[in-house]
């Protein structure tokens, strides 16, 4: 099977290193194909030996990149062309179509309440997404929340399959030693109580609640990982409310491979909590990496807990934005150092989602449904996605 991916972009970000990481498992032959932005993603996907092609496309109005596209398409022969997030969906739905390829597959990564990766979901957008989708075969969403979202926007059921977000899970197993390595790296006391934040500096993720926890937390530090527009309305905020000397901004950074070894698994390996503030995510992968390094987790909302059976992840502390300082230092009080990775991180390994997105393909390619294998279908799933694919 030969399949060709496309993706807005490939900077640091969470549908970016899942596609990485997908790429690992699949058995099929994949290349990938970047609107823009080829960033440190694609020299990983590079050094892994996937073919990357930059198309260059100026904005999301450059019209010319359709041709392009298509083009790459047709001389490629692909059986399926599988697109993740907004512009390569309605850009590689339509180019895949006019190429001739039956089996087009999107993911839909980050479809929130209120915003799809960041934009405002006005009218505009919503015909847009909608118009596109049809030209698809099938629409991925990578969690039960999404897929419920995808039902009332008007996309039928049975064109949405539950396909969740996968880590690997060993890279996040803690070490004592690594913790005390990245500390140093990062000027941190050895001795001090982190909360980490990790996401897109952006106002939605909301990291200025962290920012503004800190006075009412004595001797609590902050570690931000990620990069984006918010970071100096961060630093300023934090020198306003004289804690700039407890705040750490790491930058962006990559899922593994960092220079100076401060890579994802490093980073949460030197945190004692792992802070979630955001109120419209569509998965929640940080949180799930967090569980799976061992450590508290206190959020707002998170699809990959909330959407699983009570008690997956006794670690996980769900708050809202008024009472999130006080779930922080309830944590803090009872921290008994890392805890046992809770059953909710086995329900989302890199495996699991590499084998269910391959039953999607198989499905997109011979018009059929689905057919997960006996452990998915112990899974309980949404009833009211019917696609057979398990939510979870």
């Amino acid at each position: 099977m030969r399949v060709l991916h496309v993706i807005t972009g490939l900077g640091v970000g969470g549908a970016e290193q899942q596609l990485r990481l997908l790429l690992r498992q699949l058995p099929a032959t994949c290349d990938v194909v970047t609107l823009t932005n080829p960033g440190a993603v694609a020299e990983g996907l590079t050094a892994d030996g996937v073919e990357v092609k930059h198309l260059g496309m100026a904005g999301n109005r450059d019209l010319s990149a359709l041709p392009r596209l298509t083009r790459l398409i047709r001389q490629g022969r692909y059986d399926l062309v599988h697109t993740h997030l907004y512009r390569a969906c309605l850009y590689g739905r339509a180019a895949a179509r006019i190429a001739g390829v039956r089996a087009v597959v999107a993911t839909e990564h980050s479809l929130g309440a209120a915003t799809i990766e960041g934009r405002p979901l006005g009218a505009g957008v919503r015909a847009l997404y909608l118009a596109s989708e049809r030209l698809g075969t099938s629409t991925v969403a990578v969690s039960a929340t999404i897929a419920r979202r995808l039902r009332e926007w008007g996309v039928p059921a049975r064109r949405i399959h539950v396909v969740p977000n996968g880590i690997d899970a060993t890279r996040f197993r803690f070490d004592p030693v690594v913790r005390s390595q990245a500390r140093t790296l990062l000027a941190l006391p050895q001795d001090a109580y982190v909360i980490g934040g990790v996401g897109r500096l952006v106002a939605g993720k909301r990291f200025d609640t962290l920012i503004r926890a800190l006075p009412h937390l004595p001797g609590a530090q902050l570690l931000l990982v990620g990069g984006g527009e918010q970071e100096a309305a961060l630093r300023a905020l934090a020198a306003r409310l004289g804690v700039a000397g407890r705040v750490r901004f790491a930058g962006e950074c990559a899922y593994e491979g960092a220079s100076g070894g401060l890579d994802l698994p490093t980073l949460l390996a030197a945190m004692d909590v792992l802070a979630s503030p955001s109120v419209d995510e569509a998965f929640g992968l940080a949180v799930v990496e967090g569980l799976a390094a061992g450590l508290p987790v206190v959020y707002a909302t998170c699809p990959a807990v909330d959407d699983l059976p009570p008690g997956q992840a006794p670690g996980a502390v769900r708050a809202d934005a008024a009472g999130f300082t006080d779930a922080l230092r309830a944590v803090r009080d009872s921290s008994a150092g890392r805890l046992p990775v809770p059953p909710a991180v086995e329900h989302y390994t890199i495996a699991a989602a590499a084998a269910r997105l391959t039953a999607v393909y198989e499905a997109a390619l011979h018009g059929t449904t689905p057919v997960l294998n006996q452990r998915d279908q112990r899974v309980p799933t949404d009833p009211s996605v019917t696609s057979g694919v398990s939510a979870r």
